[in-house]
């Protein structure tokens, strides 16, 4: 199996000066791992995964794989002879060919015997749950099976890497749970190193064993999913990644912050200058909500909007300063719209970022 270490790599479709889709990322994708580029539309995520598979020239920087430069400004080896496998949104299956048919073909390019051929397509088909449908139409297969087509064609011919561009967003919801799962067996199983592309964030997080979230073309944060949801780098990170409230409040000195008047303990706040404004992001099931008050709940607020969502209930409370609070409770837990409650912020789940540092929406 292979790792891929890129460095200073920079890509720009309006020149090399201006309108730069990726700008001067890093990043040391080990052997053996699930790493998914993230982020919105535009932020440089694709760019980067056509730049992996050798079918761009970078402006600036390299690619390694293993010890051997494959991409560089003066040159990039081709994509056959990188030792990837791609998988499109796509699927990119031929509908006049059978799945194995289909299958086979990268085999018969490459002038693999017919005997062993036959073997590696059995072996492939069965990694992705498709033994015994080699004889039928990609048009008879619904369209997980035909995504799990696609999987097979690029593993038959036994690739060091495989790249994946937002293979799921064509499936329908239940599908794609269910798809995210066999994914992630189908890399532990084969110990190949997945580089996958998406801008859900559910889906990284299921997915990945690391997440590079990118925005405008530059890596923001490189990390374990719960190092990107529990401790966002950034604004930007924060608010990519889930519901997140954006609460004002001022720092008081060391590791306390005063939100909507009450003074609450935030370790991340530490380092921040006393008297300076800022932003605390609060994850909706960091909140709780209480009908009395309590030595912890000193926050009050009002709920100005309630919606049930099955597995939970989610509230808009407003605070006496007017900002405005997203909490998720169990459903259990019945409150109404009107209703003065009573808040806990757990401070050692929130971020605390300048005021300054403006969160970009999307």
């Amino acid at each position: 199996m292979a790792s891929i270490r890129i460095s200073g790599l920079s890509k720009s479709y309006a020149g090399k000066d201006s309108g730069a889709a990726v700008s001067g990322l890093d990043l040391d994708i080990k052997d053996n791992q699930f790493v998914t580029l993230l982020g919105p539309s535009g932020c440089g995520k694709t760019t980067t995964l056509r730049l992996i598979a050798g079918y761009m020239t970078p402006d600036t920087g390299t690619i390694r794989v293993g010890d051997r430069v494959v991409s560089s400004s003066d040159g990039v080896a081709p994509p056959d002879k990188r030792g990837m496998g791609m998988v499109f949104q796509n699927y990119a299956v031929w509908p006049h060919k059978t799945v194995f048919e289909n299958v086979v073909f990268g085999l018969k390019l490459r002038g693999i015997a017919s005997s062993e051929a036959k073997r590696r397509v059995e072996e492939a088909l069965a990694l992705v749950n498709l033994a015994g449908l080699e004889g039928r139409f990609p048009g008879e297969l619904s369209g997980g099976q035909q995504q799990r087509v696609a999987l097979a064609r690029s593993l038959v011919v036994e690739p060091e890497i495989l790249l994946l561009d937002e293979p799921l967003s064509n499936l329908d919801a239940k599908l794609r749970e269910r798809m995210r799962v066999e994914l992630k067996q189908l890399q532990r199983r084969t110990g190949i190193t997945f580089v996958y592309v998406t801008h859900d964030q559910a889906e990284a997080l299921a997915l990945s064993d690391q997440i590079a979230v990118m925005h405008g073309g530059k890596l923001q944060q490189y990390g374990t999913p719960d190092d990107v949801y529990r401790r966002p780098a950034n604004k930007i990170v924060a608010d990519f990644m889930g519901i997140v409230n954006f609460v004002p409040g001022t720092v008081r000195g060391g590791d306390i912050v005063e939100i909507d008047g009450v003074d609450m303990r935030a370790p991340r706040a530490l380092g921040l200058v006393p008297g300076e404004p800022v932003d605390v992001a609060v994850r909706p099931e960091n909140v709780r909500l209480f009908r009395a008050p309590t030595e912890e709940a000193r926050l009050t607020g009002k709920i100005t909007e309630k919606t049930y969502l099955g597995n939970i209930t989610e509230y808009w409370i407003e605070l006496k300063s007017g900002a405005v609070l997203r909490a998720q409770t169990h459903p259990l837990e019945q409150f109404a719209a009107g209703d003065q409650v009573h808040l806990v912020i757990d401070g050692a789940e929130c971020s605390v970022f300048p005021r300054t540092d403006a969160a970009t929406k999307h």
